[in-house]
Order: structure tokens, then sequence, then C-alpha cells
């Protein structure tokens, strides 16, 4: 293919793209009850599902501490066309997480001709799985970091006398922040995995590095929380579990590239007798 239809058909995997954006968005913004009420303004709420497991699991094992009450904070908007502007970009970026999965494959389907058959078959999968790990960073986010992060930010109170009344804007935008970054955090094992398949990264130099890693994941953990230690440390224990599970799989790696290598040298020494 010359330049020109390289671009052609990077054009209408685009277009593509954002005609599932456009759907999905279209689709959040009619849903408008459910997208407000249930979805967006869940965390404020007291009886949030993360705030009664929380409440459950402290009672299970004894401990009071655990059970999160409703944040003591009131929405506000300050701006004439403010709702309608949180209405039009929420239901943006719902749109975009919820066309990430076809979005994605569809940039796989333009940059996977370009790839040796070798490369093919060793990232088959990766749509399924970059799916996968960012539907689950965006749960975790939502249900976890997010709520943790809200009620933290809202009961903060210098002063009994301050009342917390939040805009609707600086609300909303925590909440996305808080998803969508665990979202892409999450991609950390297929970030390590195409990394160790083009050679880059070896699970050794991992394991020496541990100590650099577990230091940046507790600078990003504290940057996509609130100064509140225990929502850092929730948010800390599946980055390293990933950080781990991607040492994992880079050795997997190291072991397959290890053994074509091997295959391929006994290849040449039969064919050289």
């Amino acid at each position: 293919m010359s330049f020109i239809d390289h671009l052609e058909a990077l054009r209408w995997h685009i277009i593509r793209s954002a005609i599932a954006i456009v759907v999905f968005t279209t689709a959040a913004f009619l849903a408008k009850d459910f997208l407000f009420h249930d979805l967006i303004l869940g965390p404020s709420r007291g009886d949030f599902w993360t705030y009664r497991a929380f409440c459950e699991f402290g009672r299970w094992i004894g401990a009071d501490a655990l059970c999160i009450g409703k944040p003591t904070f009131d929405l506000q908007n300050r701006q004439m066309s403010g709702q309608l502007t949180m209405h039009i970009s929420s239901s943006f970026v719902v749109g975009l997480a919820m066309a990430f999965p076809y979005t994605f494959w569809e940039i796989w389907r333009f940059v996977k001709p370009g790839l040796y058959p070798h490369e093919q078959a060793n990232s088959r999968g990766a749509v399924f799985f970059v799916s996968v790990l960012f539907i689950l960073g965006l749960m975790f986010g939502y249900f976890i970091a997010a709520p943790l992060s809200i009620n933290f930010l809202a009961s903060y109170q210098l002063d009994a006398s301050i009342e917390n009344q939040i805009d609707l804007q600086s609300y909303i935008s925590t909440l996305t922040t808080m998803s969508l970054s665990c979202a892409f955090v999450f991609e950390l094992p297929m970030i390590v995995f195409f990394l160790a398949k083009a050679g880059l990264i070896t699970p050794e130099i991992m394991r020496l590095y541990r100590k650099h890693a577990i230091v940046v994941i507790l600078i990003v953990a504290a940057i996509i929380t609130p100064p509140d230690i225990s929502a850092q440390i929730i948010v800390t224990i599946p980055i390293l579990l990933l950080y781990e599970l991607s040492i994992n799989i880079a050795r997997v790696v190291a072991r397959g590239r290890t053994a074509s290598l091997n295959a391929q040298l006994a290849a040449n020494d039969g064919v050289s007798q």
C-alpha cells in the first residue's frame, strides 16, 4: 500500500471509532436519569454499594471504623449553563469509556497488517486483554478509589462552622479522574507484555528495579488519591500486584523468546551439517 492508501485506511478506522463514540455518547445523553442519579451521583449518597460493602465487612471482622457514612456535602451549580454543559461533557466521557474496547480494536486492525506473522501470533488476544484490564481498572476506580476519595475530601473540615458546598464540576472531575486513571494504570501488564516481546524489558530488570518501582507506585497512588493513607494503601496494593504479575508475564515472554532462539539455532545447525 502507498502512503496515501495507508492514510485512507486510517481515516476509515478513525471514522468508525468516532461513530462508535458518538453512538455511546448519545445513548448516555438520552439516559440522563441513570447517568446522573445512579451512576455519577451514586458515590455522593450513603446507600452506595461501596459504603454498604465496607460497613458489612467491618461488622463481619468487628471493625466498625470501616463503616463509611454518607458524605457530608451539598452539590451546587453556579453557572447558568452549568448543568447542560456537564450533561454533555459527562455523556462524552462515558461514551468514550464505553467505546474504548471498540476503538482499540479499530486501531489494532490498522496496526496488525504491518506486523510480521510471528508478531501477529505473539500478540493474539491483545484486544481482549486490553479491554478486560481497562474495564477492571475502571470498575476499581469507580467502586473503590473514587468513593473513598470523595468521602475523605467531603468529610475533611478545617472548622465545624465551614460547610462543604461542592461545585458540580469539581465533583464530577474528581470522579472521572479517579476512575479513568485507574483504568489506564491497570494496563500495566499489557504494556510490559509488549515491551518484553520487543526485548526492551526483562524480568531481571524489573526485579532489579523493584524498589524504585514501589516508590513510583506510591507516588502515582498519592497523585490519584487524596491525602488519606487508607485510600492510598487501597490503591497501592492492586498496582503492586499488577507489577508482580507483570514480572511473571515478562518471565514467560523471556522463556518463549529463549525457546524460539534455541529452536532456530538448532535448525540452523541442522542445515549447516
